[in-house]
């Protein structure tokens, strides 16, 4: 049987985008890696990903959690950095 961590190992991902999507969507940590996989792969998929951490981010300091969307800033950057394909849109 797979693991998360062998998954995530798999997957191209952090644990910590995996972690920002599943919050968003407010699903589990494996379910969050199965969509992120999925939702990558769309032409847009990038774009929809960055959308959802944007929005996290935004939902942090909404909500006077500076600290939090500061982490997040970094993953969102290290998500451009590692899916540059079209997340720069």
């Amino acid at each position: 049987m797979l693991t998360y961590q062998d998954c995530l190992d798999l997957c191209g991902f952090t644990d910590e985008e995996i972690l920002a999507i599943g919050e968003h969507e407010h699903i589990p940590d494996m379910l969050a890696l199965e969509f992120a996989q999925y939702v990558v792969r769309l032409p847009d998929g990038s774009l929809q990903i960055r959308r959802i951490i944007l929005d996290d981010i935004q939902s942090e300091r909404a909500s006077g959690h500076a600290e939090r969307a500061d982490r997040l800033e970094l993953v969102l950057r290290h998500f451009i950095a590692t899916h540059p394909e079209r997340s720069n849109r």
